[in-house]
């Protein structure tokens, strides 16, 4: 049986779609808060039996902190696929980061050790992948620095290390590293704020870029390193390295909206940080905009991702129909408030 951790989340809920669809016995846990009926509608999105698929999934109640209830949640399991994490770049939040992304992994990796795991799949991100210097490319060997890095990426990467951990114990891992991940999902988090932004019709957009990828692409190279032979690497996982406003004019097209035209200044950006921090500080909700987020405005970097590609014989499917499929559900699920 296979256990998904975040199961909720953009990239857990699509896995679990995958595998249910190709008949896995599948063990998913999740909060106490989590929504669930999420997970059944994006199910819809893609299956005429999304009920029936959502119900065989056998969903257990558990944060990846409490170990009694990760414990239960382990029995039987022989693979284990980790995409539970908290996102945020807010300074603020370094505490809550090291508890979810820090502590819950050292947790599921001691649990994979006790209950003798064949495989686990952990998905980090880009932002722990080293800068490369002039343009050129980075790649999985790229040296890292935790210098500038903002707090989710330094978190992630203290996770990564418990996962390398696991693996010197005898644990056969894989990491994934991907960019920024497209597919429907909460519009109100991660790369969904991307559509809810476009949607919004700014004339600005932020200077510098990053690399991007479907959800699509990152579960089948998930589920393919799972099945692999190939135990202790990692892969960077992304498509296309776009402009953000190459990536914001294909999203506002795909919404029926016109593209940003007007590039952001640093000293702009530099004054709604100022004005993200006052907001934030008398409302207490998460910083959008710190002083590391304008710094890799400032200093693109671009991904090579070859080792994939070779590694797997993969190939990328294009961007686009993701875009437009996903602009289709936004609009769907936002037609009432449009």
């Amino acid at each position: 049986m296979i256990l998904v951790t975040g199961g909720t989340g953009l990239v857990g809920s699509h896995l679990l779609l995958e595998l249910v669809t190709n008949g896995n016995s599948v063990r998913a846990i999740h909060r106490k808060s989590s929504n669930l009926n999420q997970v059944q509608t994006l199910f819809s999105y893609y299956s005429e039996n999304s009920t029936a698929l959502f119900e065989k999934i056998q969903w257990i109640e558990a944060d990846i902190s409490d170990i009694p209830a990760l414990e239960a949640a382990f029995i039987g399991i022989t693979h284990v696929y980790h995409c539970a994490a908290l996102i945020s770049f807010d300074p603020k939040d370094h505490h809550k980061l090291k508890k979810n992304n820090v502590y819950g992994t050292a947790n599921i990796v001691n649990l994979c050790l006790y209950n003798s795991i064949e495989k686990l799949c952990y998905i980090s991100t880009i932002g722990t992948i080293g800068r490369s210097l002039n343009g050129e490319m980075s790649t999985e060997e790229t040296d890292w620095s935790e210098t500038d890095a903002n707090v989710y990426a330094l978190m992630k990467h203290k996770a990564e290390m418990e996962v390398w951990r696991g693996s010197q114990e005898g644990l056969s891992v894989a990491i994934v590293n991907p960019g920024v991940i497209l597919g429907p999902t909460n519009w109100d988090q991660g790369s969904g704020t991307l559509f809810t932004t476009a949607n919004k019709a700014y004339n600005f957009y932020p200077p510098g870029g990053s690399g991007f990828v479907t959800v699509n692409d990152v579960v089948r190279i998930m589920i393919q390193l799972m099945k692999a032979s190939i135990k202790n690497e990692r892969y960077i996982v992304v498509a296309e390295n776009l402009s953000y406003q190459a990536i914001l004019s294909r999203v506002t097209k795909s919404l029926g909206k016109k593209p940003p035209k007007k590039q952001l200044k640093i000293w702009q950006l530099n004054i709604l940080r100022l004005a993200d921090f006052c907001r934030c500080t008398f409302t207490g909700k998460q910083r959008k905009i710190t002083r590391n987020s304008i710094r890799s405005f400032k200093n693109r970097q671009f991904f090579d991702n070859q080792k994939v590609k070779q590694d797997l014989n993969f190939e990328f499917e294009d961007l686009s129909n993701t875009i437009q499929f996903t602009a289709e559900q936004f609009l769907n699920d936002s037609a009432p408030n449009r």
